[in-house]
């Protein structure tokens, strides 16, 4: 449960501080501090998240929702390339994304220069509906501050530092706010008082309904992470790249080397590298000649319905590449993932990955970021909309009882004071080597907190005055 109550004591209503036992202080006051640098972090991933959630829904992350008048059957992708090149003087073809639907326009990516652009353009008529920089929107903006406060390193691992903290904010507000001797019931549907007293049982009932669906989230989002994510987490957990075959010779470049901004290529496949063009190696594919019409048409052929992504093969051992996976929006099941390399010579199959190929971790990755980013359909846009609500909520709310609680005329933190006498001590650091171990940005916060503690306060009386 978050329950980011900056209060520095328990309610008298709930918990005097004479009766307060000294672990349940200790609980309170490292809920204090996570709470104190979470909540910033959390409105903003609250408001940005909903954004994107909202923008996607009604544009589409790349702006792909542009409505078109359906005629008899589309052109040639070739010849709404044409157009889409014809737009941008000068520039080469990367990647083509199929509408998702027969009434909203195709998205072509063309390169100029190293910028690339990309081109709106109506399927039956090929003229161009618009042009625009590759992820320079609104929801790239969003998606940007919600990675990294556009801080770039930094950002990410301040924002993982929250996340990782928002474990141990978790923890201590399930057992501030767990109901001893007064039901479950009670604790989920709590009478309202007037005050402080409400705002308290709002806050501490709203925080148990989400809890375990924040972990998700917090877990989840981890795995974007710098560290979390991509160092201790995906580094173990790659794609192995000899399931493309033991003939299939592989490129210098990683599947990473497709991602620009958003990632464009599923979790489990990030780090693995990718085949290389240039020998006879693969399954059986596409005969004749490998044009966008033809790779098109076999991409049909094979079961890429719908939105789905080619991109073009770049250099001498290139490959052609189709997929289609939910965290690139292009459906809304995770389980049809699927990445398909085809040898720009030869026509053959190097690899062809589907979510039944991805390990047990994959799989669970690709439905958990399917969940996360509210992928899977306007139901999981709406739920996704209330968790970020709620979280709002229980950022405010906390806020609002440090407010209602803090000494009067005064702006003190006045955080809940440090036990003199804490049982069980050895428990405690037990869990704080638990969660350091498991998320090694939290762990260095909480040994930076404590040192503030323990060493700081402790030594300089004119400062803890201060905060007290």
């Amino acid at each position: 449960m978050v329950s980011t109550d900056l209060t520095g004591a328990p309610s008298r209503a709930q918990a005097a501080p004479v009766t307060a036992s000294p672990f349940y202080r200790a609980a309170w006051r490292w809920h204090f501090y996570a709470g104190l640098y979470i909540i910033p972090f959390f409105i903003m991933l609250a408001l940005t998240g909903m954004a994107m959630l909202w923008l996607a829904w009604i544009d589409g992350r790349d702006g792909e929702r542009l409505p078109v008048t359906p005629q008899d059957a589309p052109l040639a992708v070739s010849l709404q390339a044409e157009a889409a090149l014809a737009a941008v003087p000068d520039s080469t073809l990367v990647q083509y994304v199929a509408p998702r639907a027969p009434d909203l326009a195709a998205i072509f990516r063309v390169d100029r220069d190293g910028t690339a652009t990309m081109v709106a353009v109506d399927p039956y008529t090929a003229d161009v509906l618009d042009t625009f920089p590759r992820r320079s929107g609104w929801y790239d903006l969003m998606d940007n501050i919600h990675a990294d406060l556009l801080l770039g390193v930094t950002g990410d691992r301040m924002i993982e530092i929250a996340a990782s903290l928002g474990m141990v904010l978790i923890a201590t507000g399930l057992y501030l706010w767990w109901p001893r001797g007064t039901g479950l019931a009670r604790a989920l549907l709590p009478r309202l008082g007037r005050g402080r007293a409400a705002w308290r049982a709002l806050h501490g009932a709203v925080g148990l309904w989400i809890s375990v669906i924040l972990l998700f989230f917090l877990v989840s989002g981890l795995s974007w992470s710098g560290v979390w994510g991509e160092k201790m987490v995906q580094a173990w957990n790659q794609f192995p790249a000899g399931k493309w075959g033991i003939d299939v010779p592989l490129s210098d470049s990683t599947h990473a080397s497709m991602n620009h901004g958003p990632k464009d290529v599923p979790w489990a496949l990030e780090q693995t590298p990718m085949p290389a063009s240039g020998s006879n190696a693969g399954a059986e594919g596409l005969a004749g000649p490998l044009t966008v019409d033809t790779v098109d048409a076999f991409a049909r052929q094979i079961g890429f319905d719908g939105r789905y992504q080619m991109n073009l093969p770049r250099g001498n051992t290139g490959v052609w590449t189709l997929s289609r996976d939910s965290m690139s929006t292009d459906s809304t099941d995770p389980t049809s993932d699927r990445t398909t390399h085809i040898d720009r010579y030869t026509g053959k199959i190097l690899a062809d990955v589907r979510y039944d190929d991805y390990s047990w971790f994959g799989k669970a990755m690709a439905v958990g970021i399917a969940l996360h980013m509210g992928t899977l359909g306007l139901w999981s846009v709406l739920a996704n909309t209330a968790v970020c609500l709620s979280v709002l909520f229980l950022s405010a709310s906390g806020v609002v009882m440090w407010w209602k609680r803090r000494p009067r005329g005064q702006l003190r933190l006045s955080p809940p004071p440090l036990p003199a006498d804490l049982p069980l001590w050895r428990g405690a650091v037990l869990v704080g080597l638990v969660v350091s171990l498991a998320f090694p940005l939290a762990g260095l916060t909480l040994i930076a907190v404590l040192l503030f503690d323990l060493v700081l306060l402790s030594r300089l009386p004119g400062l803890r005055a201060r905060l007290a």
